[in-house]
């Protein structure tokens, strides 16, 4: 099976029930909301309708609530959009109706007094870039560095450093809090800076609450990556606004050493921006996106985004199922060899929140390695929380993770992690009972058969608060 998961975001190109079902059966394991755009009552739409296409489907489809974070927005452009040139000059201000290819306008009513001469600015994912020549009253003066077409009403990108506001944001909350009581799986954080921006969210741990997602997409988050990492449950490369921050030079370094240390800590990391962003207009993707969704592979995430693609492309469904044939190609010529030592490399350098000697990391290491001496087809892990099966997911076994819980939440969010497919399973009476059901459950629903050998982890009772046994089990 495919390994690496697909996040698809929806919008007006996806929203609707058909295409999301379509969507699914092409391989989206996880639908995002970008809450930045729309209504309250809108994101809850969205939400049910995909609740519903993946009920019609029985498929387990996490989804992720983007907060918007303390985002600059632009006033809209005209209707079809402008194309910036190479080297034009532009002018920026705030509180203006509406944004013009010679006059853009934004929300954020200190950008003249915040932004230096000298600063980079970029629009949306980083399509368009400028540099500020100068400043004088109400106007920043600044030069294209490299043009595109812009539309809509896109997020400004300025340098973390410079924003006076802090993530996150009162809407954040108000958002957040509507999306829990509606049961949400994850929810992601934009421009984190620090471990306490994760804290001040102040939700319940997962699987009680959403899985929190902290996106990297700031000079100071990755300054502070080792604390982010400690407080949450999965990370975002976020390569558009991480490009403002760092020369674009420095990016395809960041997103490997950014995916390894949070792999290597059990969490779940997905790389997002641009990944295909030619379909957004056309039916295939560039040569050169079809070579970074695959050394995305091969860097190890977990996770690969769909942003405009499938928010407004031409055809979201075609999107997913070229990043699903990308991503299966790519898996199938992963080096698994490699990453375990790389794994075990970046764990030897402690820190205070990775629980490298704890009873469950023990066992779920030696899973894959007991999984590969004796030829098993597959890793079964009873997991209430999807902390065990998080932690298999890191070594990048070869085999599939069968994951069984009780938690129908814990079930969804494991819809992120790579190499896993997650199961609900109610509680049995006994553990060896349980263990039973779940075999039973891999040889009906995923195809293993009579005599097939299994390495099965799982507590040694049911009131066991952590993964301490392992088993080599045949199929009966």
């Amino acid at each position: 099976m495919r390994r690496t998961k697909i996040v698809a975001t929806i919008g007006p190109a996806s929203d609707n029930p058909a295409t999301l079902r379509k969507m699914i059966t092409a391989g989206m394991d996880v639908a995002r909301i970008g809450l930045a755009h729309g209504s309250l009552d809108e994101h809850l739409q969205k939400y049910r309708n995909i609740r519903a296409a993946a009920a019609d489907l029985g498929a387990n489809v996490g989804i992720l609530g983007d907060l918007p974070g303390p985002k600059v927005r632009c006033a809209p452009f005209p209707e079809g959009g402008v194309v910036f040139e190479d080297g034009a000059a532009v002018r920026f201000t705030s509180g203006e109706a509406i944004s013009t290819i010679d006059v853009i306008s934004t929300d954020y009513e200190p950008l003249v007094a915040d932004i230096q001469v000298g600063d980079g600015l970029a629009l949306g994912d980083g399509n368009v870039t400028f540099v500020v020549e100068d400043k004088d009253g109400d106007t920043l003066h600044a030069r294209v560095v490299r043009g595109s077409r812009v539309q809509g009403r896109p997020g400004l990108q300025v340098p973390s450093d410079r924003l006076r506001i802090t993530t996150p944001t009162a809407e954040d909350i108000r958002l957040a809090d509507a999306l829990i009581a509606e049961d949400i799986d994850m929810l992601a954080v934009s421009f984190v800076r620090s471990a306490h921006d994760i804290r001040s969210l102040g939700v319940e741990p997962s699987p009680r609450g959403p899985l929190v997602v902290a996106k990297i997409e700031t000079r100071a988050a990755v300054e502070n990556l080792e604390g982010i990492i400690g407080v949450s449950g999965a990370v975002m490369v976020a390569r558009g606004d991480l490009g403002v921050d760092y020369p674009i030079s420095e990016l395809p370094h960041l997103q490997k050493h950014i995916i390894r240390r949070c792999i290597a800590g059990g969490r779940p990391v997905i790389t997002a921006t641009q990944m295909l962003e030619s379909m957004v207009y056309s039916p295939t993707p560039t040569r050169a996106e079809a070579s970074d969704v695959a050394n995305a592979v091969f860097d190890g995430t977990s996770s690969v985004m769909l942003s405009g693609e499938t928010a407004i492309g031409v055809d979201p469904v075609n999107a997913v199922a070229t990043m699903a044939e990308i991503t299966a190609r790519a898996d199938a010529s992963f080096n698994h060899d490699d990453w375990a030592d790389l794994v075990n490399e970046v764990r030897s350098v402690e820190t205070a929140w990775d629980a490298g000697s704890s009873t469950t990391d023990a066992i779920t290491m030696a899973a894959v390695r007991v999984a590969e001496q004796v030829g098993a087809v597959a890793i079964v892990c009873l997991s209430r929380t999807g902390y065990t099966v998080r932690s298999v997911s890191r070594f990048r076994p070869r085999v599939p993770i069968m994951a069984f819980s009780p938690d129908p939440r814990a079930v969804r969010q494991l819809s992120l992690s790579w190499g896993s497919a997650a199961t609900h399973q109610p509680d049995s009476a006994t553990a060896r009972e349980t263990i039973d059901a779940a075999l039973h459950a891999a040889k009906t629903d995923y195809g293993l058969q009579t005599a097939d050998k299994v390495v099965v982890i799982s507590g040694h009772s049911m009131r066991a608060r952590a993964t301490d046994t392992l088993r080599v089990m045949d199929i009966a």
